[in-house]
């Protein structure tokens, strides 16, 4: 296990996403937009002993957005900082102040062996959105109760994927499954099993748990090629920026990770897990 995680101050968090900080809704917004702040959502997560450590916002096309556009911070709490485990779940805000995000909370695991952080499945945990009207207060205690009280049955479940062994031709299975979350039909990669490939030796493992991480962590990042077949161009893929597309991917492939367990175990269930 690495090293330790130290939570981000506010002037980190100012550096790393400025937009966090922003104190007006984008001046295009209906006037019935109910603007909620972030950085006032991120204190009163520390107050519920929620501290942030990791923090991304998306770029901008357009400049006047600047400031404005989708941004999400990773937390953990305060017992998992000080006593870290393999695998740690973590409660995940994102937000937008020019609309083009949704705030919302939702469950994630961050896995200490690769610093990598899942996103869980809409299937698993649904994410807890909390629109830019109402009792903002109440919905954000309600959230974190909902996923502090799940913590322990997503740990059980990383536990079951943990426990299962697939082959050769299940993962490739498995990755032809989830191409289409990254890649697009008409675009042929010279060789996806690249995809299968651990990054570190302590993931040279065949458990679902891991070949998940795999395959998460290659196509977020890893550059990979192949030709367009409408127009026979070459392209090489690139590191994956977009907030949106970055969750779509991490969502995708733990719901199919999902099904492999229902198949691969016939005693795992696979319900949406209430608080």
């Amino acid at each position: 296990m690495s090293k330790s995680i130290k939570p981000l101050t506010n002037e980190q968090l100012k550096i790393k996403a400025p937009s966090l900080f922003q104190n007006q809704p984008y001046h295009e917004v209906s006037s019935k937009y109910h603007f909620i702040g972030t950085i006032d959502i991120i204190e009163q997560l520390r107050n519920e002993s929620w501290f942030p450590v990791s923090v991304s916002q998306a770029g901008v096309k357009n400049l006047d957005k600047d400031g404005f556009q989708q941004h999400y911070v990773r937390f953990q709490h305060f017992s998992d900082l000080i006593n870290p485990n393999a695998n740690v779940v973590e409660l995940l805000l994102f937000n937008s102040h020019d609309r083009s995000m949704s705030f919302s909370i939702s469950a994630g695991v961050y896995r200490y062996i690769c610093s990598n952080g899942l996103i869980i499945a809409d299937s698993v945990f649904d994410s807890y959105k909390i629109k830019h009207l109402g009792e903002r207060e109440n919905d954000v205690i309600n959230a974190v109760n909902k996923i502090t009280q799940i913590k322990p049955k997503l740990l059980d479940k990383i536990s079951k994927f943990e426990s299962i062994t697939l082959s050769k031709n299940e993962k490739e299975a498995f990755l032809q499954s989830a191409l289409p979350l990254r890649f697009e039909e008409h675009l042929e990669l010279d060789n996806p099993t690249e995809l299968l490939t651990p990054l570190r030796i302590e993931d040279k493992k065949d458990d679902l748990y891991t070949v998940l991480n795999i395959l998460q962590e290659n196509f977020l990042s890893s550059k990979v090629s192949g030709y367009n077949k409408e127009t026979n161009r070459r392209f090489t893929s690139k590191q994956i920026t977009s907030i949106s597309k970055d969750v779509e991917i991490n969502k995708g492939l733990w719901d199919i990770a999902e099904r492999i367990a229902s198949i691969k175990d016939g005693s795992y269930e696979s319900p949406l897990i209430a608080a």
